[in-house]
């Protein structure tokens, strides 16, 4: 299902009524938006526990994911889901998120229409650290 060499802990097909289009006629009505979420994290402390405080909670990735839909009012799905994954990265304890946002109903055509993006928890915060490390490093010269 996902190709990669971490944990994740995903949702499929997050259902939400949002605001979003760049036509006048779209900013006036909900429109429906299909959300698949990767959130790479390690879950091995959760695996062994088996206790939920130890684990990422699904349950509310879905309803800030959802209250965000609602309170960004995107014209653009790439704005929509860049805002979420930042916002995702920054209040979950989670170090890659890939990130899909479809509108079912956009082109009659089609089954739906959108974008995936991935995106990486803060290089800065790394360089940070490695910014400190050489600093540290420096002093004891």
């Amino acid at each position: 299902m996902f190709h990669t060499e971490s944990d994740v802990v995903f949702v499929k097909g997050l259902k939400v009524e949002a605001v979003i289009g760049v036509y006048e006629w779209e900013r006036a009505i909900m429109q429906p938006l299909l959300i698949d979420i990767a959130l790479e994290t390690d879950i091995s402390r959760a695996a062994i526990s088996d206790d939920v405080n130890d684990a990422l909670n699904y349950k509310a990735v879905c309803d800030d994911v959802s209250e965000w839909c609602k309170a960004i009012k995107a014209q653009l799905l790439e704005h929509l889901a860049g805002q979420i994954a930042d916002k995702l990265l920054a209040k979950y304890s989670c170090h890659k998120v890939t990130l899909s946002v479809a509108k079912p109903t956009a082109i009659k055509q089609a089954d739906a229409v959108g974008v995936q993006i991935t995106r990486y928890a803060s290089a800065s915060t790394d360089k940070k650290i490695t910014k400190e490390a050489d600093d540290s490093q420096a002093d004891d010269a």
